[in-house]
């Protein structure tokens, strides 16, 4: 008997999962390069926000981290080009990835939100602009 769990995996089999989910605001316009097969990749920054009051001062206080985001996904890429630019509020899903390199001797690294297949970009603005998408969310599989 072939049992599955309703999550697709069957018992005993090890899961795992690298997504991550993000809802921000975009540092930059996003930046369009074109890899070395001609295929196009969009790169911009996400930054996300929490804020809380402190119990000492009460003070209002803020912080926010900064997230590099990499979209390979064509679908996605004409979307991003189309109607995400600097301050567009975002929902996205991808995975997680470190990428390393040497920069003369020195090892350098970086972590990144990769948008790949599976991945979503939902836009959060709700735009008076004409140019607006008729569908707000999109996913590379679209």
């Amino acid at each position: 008997v072939n049992m599955m769990h309703e999550n697709g995996f069957r018992p005993g089999q090890r899961a795992m999962l690298n997504k991550a989910i993000l809802i921000g605001h975009v540092g930059q316009d996003p930046e369009i390069k074109t890899m070395p097969d001609g295929k196009e990749m969009a790169v911009f920054s996400l930054a996300t926000s929490e804020s809380w009051k402190d119990k000492q001062s009460g003070e209002r206080k803020t912080k926010t981290e900064w997230h590099r985001v990499v979209c390979f996904s064509e679908g996605l890429i004409s979307v991003i080009k189309s109607y995400v630019r600097k301050g567009s509020k975002l929902y996205l899903e991808g995975q997680i990835a470190q990428r390393k390199w040497d920069d003369n001797g020195v090892e350098k690294s970086i972590s990144e939100i990769n948008i790949k297949q599976r991945g979503k970009l939902v836009l959060l603005d709700k735009s008076e602009r004409s140019d607006s998408p008729p569908d707000d969310a999109y996913s590379s599989e679209d």
